[in-house]
C-alpha cells in the first residue's frame, strides 16, 4: 500500500501535544487589533487546544503525528 500523505498547511499550522491533542495558534491576531478590546488581545496570546469536534478533523490531516 502507498504511504498516506500529510497536508502540508495542516503539518504547519498545528502541533500535537504529549497526551495526543492538537495544538493551535490563536485566531483574529492578524490585523485590526485597534478595534479589539485590550482583554481580547490579552486572552489570545500564545496557542489553544481544539475542541474535540475540530481535532477528529485535523487528525485526519496529520496521520503520522500521534
Amino acid at each position: 500500500m502507498p504511504k498516506m500523505k500529510t497536508k502540508s498547511g495542516a503539518k504547519k499550522r498545528f502541533s500535537m501535544t504529549a497526551s495526543g491533542r492538537v495544538k493551535a495558534g490563536q485566531a483574529g491576531k492578524r490585523h485590526g487589533m485597534i478595534k479589539r478590546s485590550t482583554k481580547f488581545i490579552r486572552t489570545a496570546r500564545g496557542t489553544t487546544i481544539l475542541c474535540a469536534a475540530d481535532e477528529k478533523i485535523v487528525k485526519k490531516y496529520m496521520p503520522y503525528a500521534r
